[in-house]
């Protein structure tokens, strides 16, 4: 098939090239064209394990190709998928103007029947809103679908090859024939193409994320529980995870969950919920509880240094709000920075990936290390926030040579608490005992 992608963002660009991956030819279509002269080049936009390996071919092969031009990026495709940021508003709300920009637009370009599906992740009643921005120019038959993504950071490659479920809000008959055809490659081994109307396809991304949040929120306010009633978030967490009603998945405690997806869709499904005069509490209480957990380190760090941080120089591994990708958006590390420096200690990181983009934020706020054990010369301690799989077995006894004092706070509980204790380490993570 022939498709247009609107938007080389993080879900643009992976749903192009896997797309294109599977035989289709893909048109990427973006405003920036410094962005859109990179990826023509052959340079990758964002970090993805596996997805560089894929564009370059695809893009080799002439499948993928991107341009600045929606009157050329849609021109003779068939499928047009709109992967456009919809950041949050003042109140919460998601922001439609990028896509209803786009499909005001479209309506005066459309010269024969077209599907315009709504990859980027809406409020209950876009695509109603679409349509009518479309049909208001529009003077040829098209269809707008809901086909919400559910792709997690790190592996999105093999979410989108090998999901789980594909879910498509459709009533049109002709829409569902062209939009199975174009998924059935990456459900041959049984998964579910879930066909339901457009609203039900929005409100199930969003429910989907914000009950993923809710499990992680849920296992952090456990771990509050544990430090003060002596109990071990991580047997805790065994425990409840093998009734299969709960499941293993989404239970570790940590620093709080981050990221483009979870905050800003809970966020916009409690705007929704309030919309509609319903007060969604659970939710409320999710984000109040994870802004909270961001910081939970911070205290422990001040009460071990008897409140004077002034002075104090802090190692910080890992600045992404989670392994494998370089986004930082809402990342748990950058309300530590923020608070250790405020404190006045000044901070050393590391991060595989994502240095940069913090760079760009915050500037040279933070000393950035080319490695990781740079950042512990003459450290007064250690913080974690990222579980990246380099950190998990560290050389200890670098690190102690490195450190001026045994000290380690864990945002990702990472080491076992025995090893820590027999090697002299003051280590605290979250929802564990203190290993003294």
């Amino acid at each position: 098939m022939k498709i247009a992608v609107i938007g080389t963002g993080y879900v643009g660009l992976v749903t192009g090239t896997c797309f294109a991956e599977t035989g289709n030819d893909v048109v990427c279509v973006d405003i920036d064209k410094a962005k859109v002269d990179k990826l023509a080049s052959g340079q990758i936009t964002i970090y993805e394990p596996g997805l560089e390996k894929l564009f370059l071919r695809n893009q080799r092969e002439g499948r993928l190709n991107f341009v600045t031009s929606l009157e050329e990026g849609i021109k003779d495709a068939a499928i047009i998928f709109l992967a456009l940021p919809t950041p949050p508003g003042e109140d919460g709300s998601a922001d439609l103007k990028y896509i209803l920009g786009v499909a005001n637009n479209l309506g005066k370009l459309l010269k024969d029947y077209k599907i315009i599906v709504d990859k980027s992740t809406v409020p209950v009643g876009t695509s109603d809103k679409v349509h009518a921005a479309i049909a208001a120019n529009a003077k040829v038959e098209f269809d707008v679908v809901s086909n919400p993504e559910f792709l997690r950071e790190g592996v999105a490659v093999d979410d989108f090859m090998k999901p789980d479920r594909v879910v498509i809000g459709t009533t049109s008959e002709k829409a569902k024939k062209v939009l199975n055809e174009l998924y059935a490659p990456f459900v041959r081994q049984g998964n579910p193409v879930l066909f339901m109307d457009e609203r039900s396809a929005e409100l199930t991304k969003y429910a989907a994320n914000a009950f993923l949040a809710t499990k992680i929120t849920f296992m952090n306010e456990i771990a509050q529980l544990c430090e003060r009633l002596g109990a071990d978030v991580d047997m805790v967490r065994k425990g409840i995870g093998s009734d299969e009603r709960i499941g293993k998945r989404f239970l570790f405690s940590g620093i709080g969950y981050g990221g483009s997806c979870f905050p800003k869709d809970v966020q916009a499904l409690v705007r929704s919920s309030k919309d509609v005069q319903y007060p969604f509490k659970v939710l409320e209480a999710v984000m109040e509880v994870n802004e909270q957990q961001k910081l939970h380190l911070v205290p422990k760090i001040e009460k071990y240094f008897n409140g004077q941080l002034k002075g104090k120089k802090i190692a910080l591994w890992g600045l992404s709000f989670k392994p494998n990708t370089d986004d930082i958006r809402e990342a748990p590390a950058l309300y530590m920075i923020d608070a250790l420096v405020a404190a006045g200690a000044t901070v050393a990181a590391f991060d595989p990936e994502a240095m940069a983009n913090v760079k760009d934020l915050i500037g040279d706020k933070i000393t950035y290390c080319e490695r990781r054990y740079d950042a512990l010369k003459d450290a007064d301690a250690l913080v974690i926030a990222t579980e990246w799989s380099e950190f998990r077995t560290p050389d200890f006894d670098k690190i102690i040579s490195l450190l001026k004092n045994k000290v380690i706070f864990d945002g990702r509980n990472l080491f076992d608490l025995e090893q820590m204790k027999q090697l002299g380490f003051h280590y605290e993570s979250v929802g564990r005992k203190v290993v003294k």
